[in-house]
């Protein structure tokens, strides 16, 4: 005989991972409270990451149904947080890399190439306009390589500890250092025009060709891809 999910009043209160077990209990609400407490840091991850609102939104909304079916094979081995960061990050760069992606100058937010279509609801209201110096940062962060771009988002921009993005990415701390060392450096020539004061900016090349190898989840120092994201790590 099924077990039938406890009925509540309110929203469910409780700690992440009280919230995640009560989801792989059956508590219809649980997960949807999860996602709600932590959605503007995700979708922050997604939108900075990828560079376009639209691909960011796909990646956000993909990245949670990922969750929403693995949450019973989370073992708590990290912070849920960490769990949800991880896919969230492998999900934008599975899309970046299916596409191809190239370093186009992404739309500003809250500007939709489809005329206002919407992305499922993930994304935050009031999006705020870009400026000119941020969209030309934007087109240079997607110059970098995904792994660079992943490693500068969560350390420089979202302002992580080092150590916890190092479990995000699921590689080593001296590896996360070093992927924001060489964004950095690459960042630097990229802008250097924004210092001088010129107007020419400097052309963005394309991320290389052995940037768009398939991975089934983060890449790791080694070149090995990491295990889906998903999935815990032993």
């Amino acid at each position: 005989m099924s077990r039938t999910p406890a009925i509540h009043d309110g929203p469910p209160a409780g700690s992440d991972l009280e919230l995640l077990r009560a989801h792989v209990a059956g508590d219809r609400d649980a997960f949807t409270e999860l996602f709600h407490r932590h959605r503007d840091r995700l979708w922050a991850v997604a939108l900075r990451t990828i560079g376009d609102r639209e691909e960011a939104a796909d990646a956000l909304q993909d990245a949670m149904l990922s969750a929403h079916r693995a949450a019973a094979r989370f073992r708590g081995d990290s912070a849920v947080t960490t769990w949800l960061h991880r896919i969230v990050v492998n999900a934008c760069l599975d899309r970046m890399r299916r596409r191809q992606t190239h370093a186009t100058v992404p739309l500003p937010d809250g500007a939709h190439g489809d005329g206002g279509r919407h992305t499922g609801g993930v994304e935050p209201a009031a999006p705020v306009q870009d400026h000119d110096t941020a969209l030309v940062v934007r087109q240079a962060l997607a110059a970098l390589p995904a792994e660079q771009r992943a490693a500068l988002v969560l350390v420089d921009v979202q302002g992580y500890p080092v150590a916890e993005v190092a479990r995000i990415l699921g590689v080593a701390e001296g590896t996360v250092k070093s992927r924001c060392a060489r964004g950095r450096a690459r960042l630097a020539v990229l802008l250097g025009h924004l210092r001088t004061g010129s107007d020419d900016a400097p052309d963005v090349p394309r991320v290389t060709a052995g940037n768009h190898r398939p991975s089934q989840g983060v890449g790791s120092s080694s070149g090995r891809a990491r295990p889906d994201a998903s999935q815990e790590e032993p």
